[in-house]
Order: structure tokens, then sequence, then C-alpha cells
């Protein structure tokens, strides 16, 4: 089976080639003018491949690798009179401890280091020190420093390390905030096509019923000549009055370089047409305001019109009332809405569907509620609708 090494497995036996090359070079200079026996340049050698070839492991087992670089030093140097630069590898070592997070190992492998040297030094006799106190203390400067480094290169990678975390965790939620708002955006388009396309298609429906009814009776020319130009005339407007909406509302679909829609957007400025396309189907549609009405912001507007406009829907498809009660509330910082009418509606032939829900969905988006249920002779839809009237915004410039 192939070996299989990973990018860092190559790149660290790269470093500990160039390190044995390093010392081996150095080595044979010094060889060349400090000549020793055969047998301690053998063993010297030794330590020399022990020692450089141990850095292969350093950030597998950076622990390990420095103990061994160490022991190696340790023997070489008091064996050797060539004294050959192979503490680079206990330095490389000793960086990479401090630099894989094992900071203690670290720091107690370069005191270890101090103190033995110290200690060596010491036991000396008189003028035969190798290390005089200036080189020792510069000895452990050097120490410390390279613990210092690998420490604050360990630090730099957890803090890189972090950051890319951070980004990554960003680029997720944005990722996640796009599809949540594209999904709302989707279930907001649905939920007005819905309201568009059931509101008059219902009333088209009721409309060409109702002449059909009234034509099946054979009535005379003339009088099914005008029931008949009265239902077409009927479904000629709420058709155009549909296609208009719908307009409006793909209008959010269009390209930048569109044209927007020109016709006016829905809201309960247009109830009175509302009321009389419903009032078109032989249904008695009565308004009542309560208070003083107030410009809202077109986003509640659009959903008071829609809750008014599901709600007739609903009455013209399934009660089989013969008057509703739309009525509005105005108050201080809500709107109330209720349409009543006197159908048969009950839980079993008048199901909570997509368009109630739609509703609610509308008024809990503003932070308000809907409730729709029956009542003692007919269906009731109460709709609470916070807004902030837009005179109290004041002048924008």
């Amino acid at each position: 089976m192939a070996l299989s090494l990973r990018p860092r497995d190559v790149r660290d036996g790269v470093v500990a080639l160039v390190v044995l090359l390093v010392v081996a070079v150095w080595t044979l200079i010094v060889a060349h003018y400090e000549p020793e026996p055969a047998g301690r340049t053998a063993i010297g050698w030794a330590l020399i491949l022990v020692g450089c070839g141990a850095l292969w492991f350093r950030r597998r087992q950076p622990v390990a690798v420095a103990v061994v670089t160490l022991l190696a030093c340790a023997v070489y140097y008091p064996l050797s009179s060539q004294d050959g630069p192979l503490l680079i590898a206990f330095a490389l070592a000793l960086y990479t401890t401090a630099a894989e997070g094992r900071f203690a190992a670290a720091v107690a492998l370069a005191a270890v280091t101090l103190l033995a040297v110290a200690l060596g030094e010491i036991r000396q006799e008189p003028g035969q020190r190798q290390i005089d106190d200036t080189s020792l203390a510069m000895m452990a400067g050097w120490l410390i420093s390279l613990v210092a480094v690998g420490r604050a290169q360990r630090n730099r990678v957890a803090y890189l390390h972090e950051v890319e975390q951070r980004a990554l965790a960003a680029e997720r939620e944005q990722e996640a905030r796009a599809r949540q708002s594209a999904t709302e955006e989707r279930l907001r388009i649905a939920r007005e096509l819905h309201d568009i396309l059931g509101h008059s298609i219902s009333l088209i429906n009721v409309q060409s019923g109702a002449a059909l009814h009234r034509l099946g009776k054979k009535p005379a020319p003339d009088l099914a000549l005008a029931t008949a130009q009265d239902a077409l005339r009927a479904v000629r407007d709420t058709s155009k009055e549909a296609l208009r909406e719908l307009r409006a509302t793909l209008g959010v679909l269009r390209r930048a370089d569109e044209a927007a829609p020109t016709a006016p957007a829905s809201g309960l400025a247009l109830l009175p047409e509302l009321v009389e396309r419903a009032g078109s189907t032989g249904l008695d549609v009565r308004t009542r305001v309560d208070g003083s009405p107030v410009p809202l912001a077109p986003p509640v507007d659009l959903a008071a019109y829609r809750i008014v406009q599901e709600s007739l829907t609903n009455v013209t498809r399934h009660s089989g009332a013969r008057s509703v009660l739309v009525t509005l509330g105005w108050g201080a910082e809500e709107l109330r809405l209720r349409i009543e009418d006197d159908g048969h509606g009950t839980p079993d032939d008048r199901p909570s569907g997509s368009g109630i829900r739609g509703m609610a969905e509308r008024a809990r988006a503003f932070g308000g509620e809907l409730t729709a249920r029956n009542i003692p002779g007919g269906f009731r839809v109460d709709a609470r609708l916070p807004y902030t009237p837009l005179a109290d915004k004041g002048d924008p410039a």
C-alpha cells in the first residue's frame, strides 16, 4: 500500500533535511581544521542524524522531539570537539513545542537546559569554562525568545482560526437570512395571489352562476338580454380589478429596468369598490366606521384591505349569507376590523383553511391578532392591527 504524506509532513521533512545539510556542512568544514578520533566522529555523526531526523516528527510529537534533540545535544557537545551547530535542531524543536500549544513543556525544557548548562559550567575548574556569565545570560535570553516567539505564533494561528470561523459563521448566517427572506417573500406573494385570485374568481363564479340560474328560467328575451349584460359587465369589472391587483403584486418580480406599476396600490381607500363588487353577487354588504380614520403605512393599509377582501370571499363561497357588516374601529394606536355575516357557517362546513391562516399571518406580521369563529346566527372575523399614524412621523425633510 502506497504511503500517503500530508503536505505538513512533507514540509517538516524538507525542514529536517535543510537543518541536516546545514549542520553537516558546518561539521565537515570544522572537521577539516580540527580532526578527532574516528570513534568520536562516528558517534557525533550518529547524534547529528538522530537530532536532525527527529525534526520530521516535530509537529506530531513536539515534546518528545524536543527531549530527543536536547539529549542529543547534551551528549554531542561534551563528547565532540568540533562543536557543530546541532543546537539549531533543539532550538527549532523548542520553538515548535511552544507553537503547538505545549507552553508549559517548552518553559520546562528551556529551564532544564539553562540549569544544566549553568551547573556544568560551575563544576568546571577556574579558567576551564566554555561559557562565561555574559554568554550564559545571552543563552537565557535566547531560550526565552524561542519560547515567546513560539507562543506568539500559537496565539496568531488561534486568532486567525477564530477569525476564519467567525467569517464562516457570518457567511452561514447571511445565507440563512437570505433563504429566510426568500421564503418569506414567496409566502407573501403566494398569500397575495391567493387573496386576489380567490376573491375575484369567487365573485365571477357567483355572478355567472346567478345569471345562469335566472336564464335557466327562460325569461323574456329583453329580460334575458339584460340579465346576461349585467352578468358580463360584473364579470368584466371583477376580472379587470383582479388583473390590476395581479400586475401590482407581480411587480415585485420585475427586473430593475422595467417600469413600476402605475395603478394605485390596494388599500382601505378602495374599500367602497370592494363592497360594490361583493354586492353585485346579491350580497347585502354594509360598512360602519367608528372613530376617525387616519392615514396608514402602505403595508398595514394593504393588510387591512386583504383581511376584509378574504373575509368577503369566504362569505361569498361558504356561508350562504344574505348580509354582512364590515366595521372599521379606529383607535389611537390600532385598527380593529370586524366582518360579521348572517350565514350558517359551522366548524364542519367552514374549515379554517389557508385563507384564514393567511389573514392571521398578516395580522401577526404587524404585532396584531385575528380570530375567526361561529356566532349565534352567523360567522365573525375579528382582527386587530397596531399602527403608527403617518402624521406622527413628522416631515422627513
